[in-house]
């Protein structure tokens, strides 16, 4: 699956092209190298003109190692580019040859991987690294790399990479200098090597950029993370470091050239002067407890027959926080073993104190805050839902007396059914919250939740939440938890 292609082969490919110019673009290893420069040699003798650029862009094996030299590697896909757009551009093959190895003299590249790659139809399967080991330098045909280490995180697998490419340098002149320095220009290609999840080639993206501006005081004009250049299900990434201070200006609009190659990653540019947005900028922490209502900065409206209601609230989430066995019991059974506990951790939090009780609008904004805080789950988020709700309903009218609250309890039901998606009969709260809003006094709307939750557990079905996973002989004889938990707390405010 790794070998070369044969030399009729490439030669059958530069014969298509004719009569163009052709520039074959190859990758440091043995066989490619006799193979491909063998064609070419064939094709100059029928009179085509053919032109061979090298790429030896890895940094994992020392200099003075052999006759072999450095293996070409992701780095190649930027020379494919700069050299694909100036011969799109129309540049002759000299000029298309030189500008292929000035990207050559200018990038490194060092691949780190977790597993090596699985070979189909191979006899074995590679097993040299464990769990706990990775392997540093491997070449994108599975070769051993440099050397093999513990696991590490991303930001030390950017270190080592980076590191490696700088200190491996390039060539400039008779010198050797490093590959990148303080103040150069970059352009970084991330590139998977074929088994990576998108979510880890970000995190290792994200790390690279920010040491090399914040270590190395370079700066990233241009980041591509992608699938260039893969070697089947191998399990690891490659960073390319492509130094653009002092290059041919030509050079940087051909990598920015626009292509429809469709794997072609988009390019993060940064222009010149320009500065890279923080990958880690995020908005201020926003503390959980603090109310989100400008309910208490406006004007309030007037209240017609409303008595603090300290006493009954404290009273209902009493009665909430000791019925958690009974709801624990339901839910374990119909659920996830959850309802209780999440329901007595709101009522705990109400307990604590801290929500104003003198006026319906800011208190159904504080219970909103309140569940949010300490509840989770969808419970918490429905209930959330409702008070905000009932409070924004609340505050849009001129006065608050009985016929005003009823009617922001039901436009509190109705957001919970919207947004929730469930209905009666579907076997969750709002079976016992919507005849409870279709009631006209506290003690009916207790009563017709108690007979809403109750018929709940004659339900064979449930069409939405856990109880939708379940068998109609788990359902049946136990009631919807959610719904319990709402005649408690209508039973407890009617008493």
């Amino acid at each position: 699956m790794f070998a070369s292609p044969s030399v009729a082969a490439v030669l059958a490919a530069i014969r298509a092209a004719a009569p163009h110019p052709v520039l074959l673009v190859v990758k440091n290893y043995t066989g490619d190298r006799l193979n491909f420069g063998m064609a070419c040699e064939k094709a100059n003798m029928e009179g085509l003109n053919c032109q061979m650029v090298v790429v030896a862009d890895d940094c994992a094996l020392e200099r003075s190692k052999g006759i072999t030299g450095a293996r070409g590697v992701a780095g190649t896909v930027l020379v494919h580019k700069v050299a694909g757009a100036a011969a799109a551009m129309g540049k002759s093959l000299d000029d298309v040859a030189a500008l292929a190895k000035q990207v050559c003299s200018r990038m490194g590249t060092l691949g780190i991987a977790i597993d090596a790659v699985t070979v189909p139809g191979a006899a074995t399967v590679n097993d040299r690294l464990d769990d706990k080991t990775i392997e540093i330098g491997l070449g994108i045909h599975g070769e051993a790399g440099m050397r093999q280490s513990p696991l590490l995180t991303a930001n030390e697998m950017a270190k080592e990479m980076l590191e490696t490419i700088r200190t491996y340098g390039r060539q400039v002149g008779d010198e050797i200098v490093p590959m990148f320095a303080k103040g150069d220009e970059v352009c970084v290609l991330i590139n998977n090597l074929g088994g990576t999840s998108n979510f880890e080639m970000s995190i290792l993206a994200n790390s690279t950029v920010k040491i090399l501006e914040a270590q190395y005081e370079c700066k990233v004009s241009r980041l591509l993370v992608g699938s260039f250049m893969t070697s089947f299900d191998m399990h690891g990434a490659s960073v390319t470091v492509l130094n653009l201070t002092g290059a041919d200006p030509f050079l940087v609009e051909c990598l920015d050239a626009p292509t429809d190659a469709p794997a072609w990653t988009a390019v993060d540019v940064v222009g010149a002067g320009g500065d890279r947005p923080s990958a880690t900028e995020i908005p201020d922490k926003v503390d959980p407890e603090e109310s989100t209502t400008t309910a208490a900065t406006t004007e309030l409206p007037s209240l017609d027959g409303w008595t603090d209601a300290k006493e009954a609230l404290t009273a209902a989430a009493k009665a909430l926080g000791e019925a958690e066995p009974l709801l624990t019991k339901y839910d374990t059974i119909v659920g996830d073993g959850d309802c209780g506990i999440t329901m007595k951790r709101g009522s705990e939090k109400v307990l604590e104190g801290g929500i104003p009780t003198d006026h319906p609008v800011t208190m159904f904004a504080s219970l909103a805050d309140a569940v949010s805080a300490s509840m989770g789950g969808t419970s918490g988020v429905l209930l959330e839902l409702m008070f905000r709700k009932m409070s924004s309903t609340l505050s849009r009218s001129s006065s608050i007396g009985k016929k005003e609250l009823f009617a922001a309890f039901v436009a509190g039901v109705e957001a919970v059914s919207l947004y929730g998606g469930a209905t009666v009969g579907a076997r969750t709260m709002l079976d016992a919250l919507v005849p409870a809003a279709a009631s006209s006094t506290l003690p009916d709307a207790a009563a017709a939740a108690r007979a809403g939750a109750d018929s709940t557990a004659s339900m064979k079905v449930a069409s939405a939440g856990r109880s939708n996973y379940l068998s109609e002989e788990t359902l049946e004889g136990t009631p919807d938890p959610g719904a319990v938990a709402v005649a408690i707390v209508l039973e407890a405010l009617a008493k």
